[in-house]
């Protein structure tokens, strides 16, 4: 069956999106639909329903304060969400403002005591969409640096509150590690010490991997036709210590269980290119053939996003329609500070070799 974007929409009631996180990280909901009948369950159940042998598959990408605000030689207001660093204390970023400066404009980043960001120019070429700045200040400090102190926590458009202490603690995973990401890998924000813990103990193993997430995956898809839309470019990287434990958790013949569409996007990034690291921009829609993740916890997607096509592809297009039904009848909390849900595969592994 051929899918159109308008199959991926739902009525969302506008109470439902989280605002704010659960009390506790794994006292969250989690919608069980790994059957056709499914369960609700409370998040910190989760060691009890995977098996010994299992490996779960982290993103470790640690969320910078990406969203500063600034202002043009003029006065004018300007707010910068940066995207990527790059060396040469240069970043990329996204910039909101009433007219674009010129090349070689410089702003001044967060008042007084701030620092200087010059506008090199569009990037990744002379039509990008995005800007490259080179940052600076007198004592010479480095961007993540800078952006750690007089940047903001880059809170997802749906999210209407300013971000706060709470935000800079919790729309982070307590194994953050690579710093990078402008939206944090949200399925992994319910595990706590305790369930990690628990997981261990239940010979559950773990693994990372990194992806650093951008702030395309909040864009919108705009084309009716599916194969017009082109996907963001996010950069990706999968150990070799992870491929080798994947291999060996295949061999022993247990499951791959994916923490998050980001680690299933990059390890199926991975499997499609045979490359370990680099960037990636699949697009993932039912009909894709998954070579490695076997289970998925994940939260619950935007109407018309490419991640509700994503789980769709793996759980079955009517059974994720089914799973949403359930899920705001129940009144479980939706996004990224929001519930999950766990699921299963629809096709076999491949065969090994």
């Amino acid at each position: 069956m051929t899918y159109t974007l308008s199959d991926f929409d739902f009525h969302l009631p506008p109470e439902l999106v989280a605002q704010h996180p659960a009390a506790e990280r794994s006292a969250s909901r989690l919608l069980d639909g790994r059957d056709q009948a499914p369960v609700d369950r409370i998040f910190r159940t989760l060691p009890s329903l995977l098996r010994a042998g299992d490996l779960l598959v982290f993103n470790d990408t640690k969320v910078i304060k990406a969203r500063l605000f600034g202002e043009k030689p003029s006065g004018g207001k300007v707010e910068l969400l940066v995207e990527r660093v790059l060396s040469g204390n240069q970043v990329v970023a996204h910039m909101r403002v009433s007219k674009k400066p010129e090349p070689g404009t410089t702003l001044w980043m967060a008042g007084e005591g701030g620092f200087s960001a010059t506008l090199l120019g569009r990037w990744p070429d002379a039509n990008g969409t995005l800007f490259r700045f080179v940052l600076s200040n007198d004592a010479g400090d480095n961007p993540y640096t800078l952006l750690e102190r007089y940047g903001h926590v880059p809170l997802p458009p749906y999210i209407t509150h300013s971000d706060s202490a709470e935000d800079a603690e919790r729309y982070q995973t307590v194994f953050a590690r690579a710093p990078g990401a402008v939206a944090a890998p949200t399925a992994a924000l319910h595990f706590d010490e305790a369930l990690l813990a628990d997981l261990q103990a239940r010979g559950i193993s773990r693994a990372s991997v990194t992806l650093h997430v951008g702030a395309g995956t909040f864009q919108p898809v705009k084309t009716e036709n599916l194969a017009e839309h082109q996907m963001h470019s996010e950069w990706y990287e999968v150990p070799l210590a992870t491929q080798q434990a994947m291999a060996e958790t295949r061999a022993r013949g247990g499951r791959i269980v994916a923490v998050g569409t980001t680690t299933v996007r990059t390890l199926e990034s991975w499997a499609q290119s045979g490359q370990a690291s680099g960037d990636t921009s699949i697009f993932i829609q039912p009909g894709f053939r998954f070579q490695w993740v076997d289970v998925l916890i994940t939260n619950f997607h935007l109407p018309k996003s490419t991640l509700m096509m994503l789980v769709s592809a793996f759980a079955g297009y009517d059974h994720i329609k089914a799973l949403y039904s359930h899920a705001i009848a129940q009144q479980y909390r939706f996004f990224s500070y929001g519930d999950a849900m766990l699921l299963e595969r629809t096709t076999p592994p491949p065969a090994a070799g």
